[in-house]
């Protein structure tokens, strides 16, 4: 597993080391408190420390390159020369953040001007100064091509100032999980839905990753080595899992756990981290008797960080693991319905859901039809938790790159269409009507992943990472 590298370094000037005594100290100082608070679980820290002069800052790029990091941030904790920076960010070619960082709220005015000793004066205002070189740092790094990124606070007791490092750490761990992913391929597309074609070299330049082609024949043949034991097991982690409804033939509850174990099986052997799906398996009864048993099986894989995507959506497939590497899910969905009374939209998708993100426990409902799709058997039924929520698209556009379409809003309590789909009630702060065109205008495609809480900043940090386009409608 990939593990988050960030780069830290600070800087300062040399020259004023000699001069001021003890300022190089406080500085470091500030430096290794920052470094405290980057500290999290699956995060290493690169910590060159305070860079002052332009020979260390050709060794600190030459190190962060060598490191690998995923991300630096550019801690200024006094006046510095641009040249102690550019070489840095040159070398290490990855995104950079500027924190400005004051160390007080205000510099005791009163206090300061009492001290008497124009020199110990000086070196106190310059260990207050971190303001001062960012106008020429960014100078340099527009002329130099270099795209930046600022964030503007207080060392200490700033919570807004930090919410904003972590998502740009957070955005930075999933760009590193969507780059090293693993997304298998199962069949073909759906026949006649153009908007979720895509191009798969599109996919790995503007992502990275890996697309795994995988057979629906090798879904089978795993299918037949599943033992007995290993059915009889499964049925009864789903009887734990969802609420079985008692509609459930015991049949399809095997055949169900049969080709969920198999999908176990598969994902193993091929190291994926999503996948997107669709077949009929006509001429095959054994294809489509895997292929029609699928949606539990997906269902669990998707709970537990492999999301899974139907009617072969690799766009979607793409979105769902992005919301999911943020932890808030990333449900399969797309429009089912608008109820003017409530103003609300009803959206949803047949197949796999995202168990872990639904309101109580998922029921299990046998499907006598799949609607537009070969074979019967049994699906799933859950909303999303009632509370914030985030949709999120990949957009392919008109002059062939992707994009990030997002909207912010609440998923919430009422009733649901409860033919064994997956279904929720969601509420936008510009109303149905408004949400609807110009979700719409932006050309997505009809499916969308949506998750729980709100992180359209995460999204639009992640979007910068990757060099894409970021849209939020609300």
């Amino acid at each position: 597993m990939h593990t988050t590298k960030i780069g830290l370094f600070g800087i300062g000037l040399d020259a004023y080391w000699p001069q001021f005594a003890g300022l190089k100290e406080r500085l470091e100082g500030y430096l290794a408190v920052v470094e405290g608070k980057l500290v999290r679980d699956g995060i290493e820290i690169v910590n060159l420390g305070l860079i002052d002069t332009p020979e260390k800052a050709f060794d600190a790029g030459h190190a962060f390159r060598a490191a690998d990091v995923d991300l630096i941030f550019l801690h200024v904790t006094t006046y510095a020369l641009s040249s102690t920076v550019l070489p840095v960010v040159q070398r290490a070619k990855v995104p950079v953040i500027i924190l400005n960082l004051s160390p007080l709220p205000a510099i005791d005015y009163a206090a300061f001007n009492a001290m008497g000793d124009r020199t110990r004066m000086t070196g106190e205002w310059l260990a207050s100064c971190s303001a001062c070189p960012v106008p020429e740092i960014a100078n340099v790094f527009n002329r130099a091509r270099i795209e930046f990124h600022q964030i503007t606070g207080q060392l200490h007791d700033d919570p807004e100032c930090w919410d904003e490092v972590d998502a740009w750490m957070d955005a930075a761990r999933v760009a590193g999980v969507m780059f090293h992913n693993r997304l298998g391929l199962m069949g073909h597309y759906y026949g006649g839905m153009l908007d979720i074609y895509s191009d798969l070299t599109q996919q790995c330049a503007h992502f990275g990753g890996h697309m795994e082609i995988i057979e629906v024949e090798e879904l089978a043949a795993l299918r037949r080595a599943v033992t007995p034991a290993e059915v009889a097991e499964r049925v009864a982690h789903f009887a734990e899992t969802f609420e079985v409804q008692a509609d459930c033939s015991q049949a399809e509850l095997e055949r169900a756990a049969r080709t969920s174990v198999a999908l176990d099986q598969l994902v193993k052997e091929h190291a994926l981290g999503s996948m997107a799906y669709y077949h009929m398996g006509t001429g095959s009864e054994e294809n489509e008797d895997a292929i029609s048993s699928i949606i539990l099986g997906n269902s669990l894989l998707t709970a537990r960080g492999v999301p899974v995507a139907g009617e072969y959506e690799v766009k979607n497939a793409q979105a769902m693991k992005i919301m999911d590497s943020f932890g808030v899910g990333g449900s399969f969905t797309e429009y089912y319905a608008m109820d003017w009374t409530a103003d609300v939209v009803l959206m949803g998708h047949d197949g796999p859901g995202h168990i872990a993100i639904a309101q109580g426990k998922t029921k299990v409902r046998p499907l006598a039809v799949y609607h537009g799709k070969v074979g019967r058997g049994l699906s799933v039924e859950m909303s999303v938790k009632h509370g914030p929520v985030t949709l999120l698209s990949v957009v392919q556009t008109v002059d062939g790159r992707l994009k990030f379409l997002v909207a912010e809003g609440e998923s919430v309590a009422g009733p649901i269409l409860e033919i064994g789909n997956t279904n929720s009630r969601y509420k936008f702060p510009i109303g149905a009507r408004r949400f609807v065109n110009e979700w719409n205008v932006h050309g997505p495609a009809h499916h969308c992943a949506v998750g729980v809480g709100h992180i359209a900043h995460k999204i639009e940090k992640l979007g910068k990472l990757l060099g894409m386009e970021t849209v939020k409608v609300c």
